[in-house]
Parts: C-alpha cells; structure tokens; sequence
C-alpha cells in the first residue's frame, strides 16, 4: 500500500488551511497514494482560538474533507477539532480530533495525553479521548496517535493489540532545545515497541516562513518521517513543507514480529 505524509503549515485561516490540505491530497493521489496524512491542526494551528471553530463530525469542514476523499478515492487522516464540555468558569472546551474517511473508512480519535508539559497546559482548553482507534485500508489495520501520545508506548502497543500493523502519529510538535531529536527517537522507539510500520506526520516549522509561535504554542518543527518496524527511518523531511511517499508492506511487519516478538512476550505489571 502506498501512503503519503503532507507536512503542511497551517495558519488561522480555516477555509486557507482546507484549501492546502486540499491542495496535498491531490499531489498525494498523482503521486499514487491510496493515503494521506496530516498534521495535527490541520483545521487550525495552536496559538489562535479553537473554541470558535470547533465543529462536530458531521459540520461542513469535516464534511468538506470527505468530499475531498470521496472525489479522489482516497483515505485521509487529519486533525481537527471538535466540541467539548464546559470548563469549570462556563467556557467551552474542545476536543483535539483525527478524522479518519475515505473509500470504506469513517472513524476518528480523540487525544488521549494532553500536552501539560514544557509549560503548557492543553488540558485548559482541550477534553482528553479515552480510547484507542484503529481501521483497515488497503488490506492493513492502521492505529491513530496525536503529538504527545508519542511519549506514551501504552497506546501503540495496544493498537497493536487491536491489529495494527501501522502506527500513525499526527503532530504539531512544540519547538525548543533538543525537541527533533525527542521527535525523531520516540518514532523509532514506538516502532520497535510496537513492532509497526509508524508514519509520523508534524506541522512543518513555521520559523522558516518567519512566524512566530504565540504563547509558546507547539506549532510544528518538521522532521515528518516513515520508520520501519524494525526502527529504521525509511526517509524523512525536512522543516520546510513538503510530500513524503512510502509504500508499506505487510510481509516486513510480520517478518519484525517473528524476529522480535515484544508483542507475544510482554507482561502486563
């Protein structure tokens, strides 16, 4: 099955950031993918209000992006965000969504781990999930992941657990000193937990367009990545945006498993 990352940048503007993952699912279907993947905020980036745009599954960006699936026969995952409960002072929380539709797909994950650390709290304004999500596409199971679940291998075990075979992981990943570097070690890691193939999809960097993050919001830095399930990083982006392809083979999973079998001889403590 061949798959394809879109590490985009998105901004404010939510009709602007339909237009580019609009843009992307078609260069992701010339270039042969059966599915494409994007950021975390793809509907909008961190830094800016999500109380005001927040929609439920059925409202007409979700909507849009369906249709978008639908005209080009081809699976997309990407993040949104949906509507929560009322806080405790009467404000409207949401949820941080991955909608997941196309051609026999329709599902979607709630963010289970929030992002409390490094000084910020989205736990303030965002509701966790409290489940794992998984669907089949292409003769393949697929898990789901956002950002900060990254640092927790809970999850992508039992996705495995469920019968993935892949771990996707869609983030806006907060910059600072040595945050690519966690990035990109906690993918291999995850993979080699999990003995999955983990397509790892960020927000690029939005530095490189000269923007700042506002509130030290996690905006992206970039370093989208494909990692086998043996760890190894098949390829990687850069920063800047861009399109990466991979195609997945079922065959490699089940040779990671019979060679390293971390999924039959695990103990649950």
């Amino acid at each position: 099955m061949r798959v394809a990352l879109a590490q985009i940048i998105t901004g404010r503007d939510v009709v602007a950031n339909l237009s580019l993952l609009d843009e992307y699912a078609h260069k992701a279907k010339a270039g042969g993918a059966d599915l494409v993947v994007f950021p975390e905020a793809t509907m909008r980036a961190f830094g800016n209000s999500l109380t005001d745009i927040a929609e439920p599954l059925d409202g007409p960006w979700a909507q849009r992006v369906r249709g978008v699936a639908e005209s080009l026969d081809l699976t997309i995952v990407a993040g949104m965000f949906t509507p929560g409960t009322l806080s405790d002072d009467g404000r409207r929380k949401v949820r941080n969504t991955l909608l997941a539709t196309g051609p026999g797909v329709e599902t979607n994950y709630d963010k289970v781990h929030l992002f409390d650390a490094f000084g910020f709290l989205e736990s303030d304004t965002v509701d966790p999930g409290t489940e794992p999500v998984t669907f089949d596409a292409g003769g393949l199971t697929f898990g789901l992941a956002t950002c900060y679940d990254i640092r927790f291998p809970a999850l992508f075990t039992a996705n495995a657990q469920l019968g993935a075979m892949v771990n996707i992981v869609c983030a806006s990943w907060g910059s600072g000193p040595g945050k690519v570097e966690h990035w990109q070690l906690l993918s291999r890691a995850r993979a080699l937990d999990s003995t999955t193939y983990v397509l790892a999809c960020g927000q690029g960097d939005p530095a490189i367009q000269g923007n700042q993050a506002s509130g030290g919001a996690p905006t992206g830095v970039g370093h989208s990545a494909v990692v086998s399930p043996f760890g190894e990083v098949l390829d990687e982006l850069d920063g800047f945006p861009g399109l990466l392809f991979a195609d997945l083979d079922r065959a490699l999973v089940m040779e990671a498993r019979q060679k390293l079998p971390v999924l039959a001889n695990r103990r649950d403590f």
